[in-house]
């Protein structure tokens, strides 16, 4: 069949596994389909066997969210920049295509998204369905970004939409968490390059709480990071500038993002996982072995960094006007209960948008992650902290773990039973579903 690879297992034993290993999958049948044609007779062959399909990304998701038992669907070729229309603003991409190659090819053309996520190792299409982020005070996620984008429906046809063509469709599935069809293309919103300049400093958690709203207010892009134990914080403000370029030194970068973001970090995580008691020694000292630094590049330069240390994490969205009490339970929680956290607490903004599925649907929100090195217990610290976000209406990160079910988020999101709607039109069957889209959609 043209453009579909023979079936693909991932070692001996056929199971895929995301990224934090917390996740796995053992498929029938796994394909790489090279184009939308070949990706619909996937989906059009799966139907005439009665088996369901679901497309995985590169991973980075925690949940279950793309995991099935039947036909599995990599990116590995539905990949590359197909056109940049320089008129309209805009760039089309196949729903393969990791973020990295996305940003470089774009910063090679002179041109950037708004804003982005920390890490850039994800496909395009993974992202904007988990309604992945950044921080920014007005620019929203990557799926508010997109403008277009060409999906395969259940009985294996292909969907144009946009805001003026299918805009229902296009309105929900922007972040459709997999639940409405394999997105094969999708277009996003560009700009030409700028440069942003980057403030990073450690700050008192008593000061960062006190001036967060202005903080908010006074940056394009402010997030910060609390380390558990400590009363210290590192935060980063990012604005746009005009210039001149003025990246970090290379041994600077070097020292900062691989030897202690990564290299060091890794041994103190190692260390706290096999000796909890050296955790709140060591994370006093980790908060405060980055000391500020300020700099100037290009977007993706400045908005990712790499990520070396595997973790498992939990994340929520709480309404902005909540964020800081809800921090402040947190940080009272584990002080109080004896956990030993080695990994910060990243907290970041988004404005309002209109996606029926976005975390930040219809609010401003304020992001509060939680993370714990992989293989260290989670469970205690993870229900704690869902506690206390979801008693702020806290609505889950899609690709990160929690515990919600359709009945809590069915009250938390306005639009869930127009989503749920269109999921019942588009897949009535649930050809596209899994126990995760069970649990979080209802059947």
């Amino acid at each position: 069949m043209s453009g579909i690879i023979a079936p693909r297992r991932s070692g001996t034993s056929g199971t895929w596994r995301n990224w934090a290993g917390n996740t796995k999958a053992r498929p029938l049948r796994t394909v790489a389909p090279a184009t939308t044609e070949a990706l619909a007779e996937v989906v059009r062959r799966a139907a005439e066997d009665g088996l369901p399909v679901k497309a995985v990304g590169t991973g980075h998701s925690f949940t279950s969210v793309a995991t099935t038992g039947g036909v599995l669907i990599r990116p590995d070729r539905l990949t590359g920049v197909r056109r940049i229309d320089r008129a309209a603003g805009t760039v089309t991409v196949a729903a393969g295509t990791p973020l990295h190659v996305l940003n470089r090819t774009l910063a090679r053309e002179g041109l950037s998204l708004t804003n982005m996520g920390d890490i850039m190792e994800q496909t395009v299409s993974g992202a904007t369905s988990t309604g992945t982020h950044g921080t920014g005070r007005d620019s929203a996620s990557l799926a508010a970004q997109i403008t277009a984008m060409e999906l395969v429906l259940a009985d294996g046809s292909v969907l144009r939409c946009s805001r003026t063509e299918n805009p229902e469709v296009f309105g929900a599935a922007r972040v459709g968490i997999g639940a409405l069809g394999v997105i094969t293309e999708l277009t996003f919103a560009v700009e030409p390059l700028f440069l942003l300049h980057a403030r990073e400093e450690p700050m008192r958690f008593p000061r960062v709480v006190a001036e967060f709203d202005q903080l908010v207010a006074e940056n394009e892009h402010f997030e910060f990071y609390w380390f558990p134990h400590t009363e210290n914080c590192n935060t980063k403000r990012n604005n746009r500038t005009h210039g001149p370029v003025a990246p970090l030194p290379r041994m600077r970068g070097w020292v900062d993002d691989e030897l202690l973001s990564n290299g060091v970090f890794q041994a103190v995580c190692s260390l706290g996982r096999a000796v909890p008691a050296t955790v709140p020694t060591a994370a006093r000292i980790s908060s405060r072995a980055l000391s500020a630094r300020s700099y100037s590049d290009i977007p993706y330069k400045v908005f990712t960094s790499p990520r070396r240390v595997r973790f498992l994490e939990m994340e929520y969205a709480v309404p902005r006007e909540a964020a800081m009490a809800a921090l402040g339970e947190l940080k009272t929680t584990t002080e109080r209960s004896g956990l030993r956290i080695g990994f910060p607490v990243e907290v970041r903004t988004a404005p309002a948008d209109d996606i029926p599925l976005s975390t930040a649907g219809e609010r401003d929100s304020v992001y509060l992650a939680v993370h714990v090195y992989r293989g260290t217990p989670h469970e205690a610290y993870f229900t704690a902290a869902e506690r206390i976000l979801t008693a702020h209406g806290g609505r889950p990160h899609w690709g990160k773990l929690h515990t919600r079910d359709a009945g809590y988020l069915s009250g938390v999101y306005p639009r869930f039973t127009e989503f749920t709607a269109l999921r019942d039109r588009l897949d009535p069957e649930r050809r596209f579903g899994n126990d995760y889209l069970r649990r979080v959609l209802g059947d």
